[in-house]
């Protein structure tokens, strides 16, 4: 979680230098020659079945492509620290696809970490209504877009849980991923040559290693060791970093606002996750 926070700032450095479909491809093409060798490694076969393909497939378009896709496009027109706290929505929208599709019951305590969510976002829409510096409608709204892509990948992947091994899974969602991407980010190749900027190459690099690679297999192989109430407990990680890489980093300056939105979504991220007495 915290490499995922830090990526926020890192993707907002790269959407201003780069096309944001370029950022996509690569990252793709980067993840799978490191994912290939590792896959057949540990895992042997990489030929899943058809309805496991299908499902990898829509995995990638909505939490790869959509999810980046908006992601850095939103994080052109708003600030990293807006953008890591509105990633903070997350299990709420979760909490909501899952009874809307998979038809599960949302608890009180569900119910509850909607409405702070929503009020963290309020606090967001009231900041950038105040004329605060640096972010934008607009562009909160794409990052919110995001986390819908996101939220759809993760009840799509818990739809399919265990049907593949994590690393063969990852591999053929890049692929996908980079396949999907491909008509958009082939066109802004010539754009690469910015990369011989070794600042920039050195983002892309790490960017891909750890949104695309590391960061997924530490989060499923600590699912493997830890309850999913207590692992969900660490999301809060999430806009946590983001928010402190937004300051240190980029230099982006929080208001009074900002810090209300902060504290109403962790909260609600640690309501929506915090496992109950009885799970523990």
């Amino acid at each position: 979680m915290i490499l995922v926070g830090a990526n926020v700032a890192v993707a907002k450095a790269l959407a201003d230098a780069l096309p944001v479909p370029l950022i996509i491809g690569l990252r793709c093409l980067i993840a799978c020659a490191v994912l290939l060798p590792l896959a057949l490694w540990r895992d042997g076969a990489l030929l899943p079945g058809r309805r496991a393909m299908a499902n990898l497939l829509l995995q990638a378009a909505f939490g790869t492509v959509l999810y980046n896709v908006a992601l850095l496009a939103g994080l052109r027109l708003t600030t990293a620290l807006e953008g890591g706290i509105i990633l903070a929505t997350l299990p709420a929208v979760v909490a909501l696809g899952s009874a809307a599709w998979l038809r599960e019951r949302i608890a009180p305590r569900g119910w509850a970490a909607v409405v702070l969510a929503a009020g963290g976002m309020a606090a967001i829409v009231l900041a950038r209504s105040g004329g605060g510096e640096g972010g934008s409608t607009a562009g909160n709204a794409l990052v919110l877009l995001a986390v819908c892509g996101e939220a759809a990948y993760v009840l799509l992947a818990k739809r399919a849980a265990g049907a593949l091994p994590l690393l063969t899974a990852t591999l053929w969602m890049q692929v996908f991923s980079a396949a999907l991407v491909l008509p958009a980010w082939l066109p802004e190749l010539g754009a690469a040559a910015r990369l011989a900027d070794p600042a920039l190459l050195s983002l892309l690099l790490f960017h891909a290693l750890t949104a695309s690679v590391l960061a997924l297999l530490l989060w499923y192989g600590g699912l493997r060791r830890a309850p999913a109430g207590i692992a969900g407990v660490f999301t809060a990680f999430l806009p946590a970093t983001a928010a402190a890489c937004a300051i240190l980093f980029l230099g982006e300056a929080p208001g009074a606002v900002h810090a209300v939105g902060f504290l109403l979504l962790v909260a609600s991220m640690l309501l929506a996750t915090w496992p109950s007495r009885r799970r523990a």
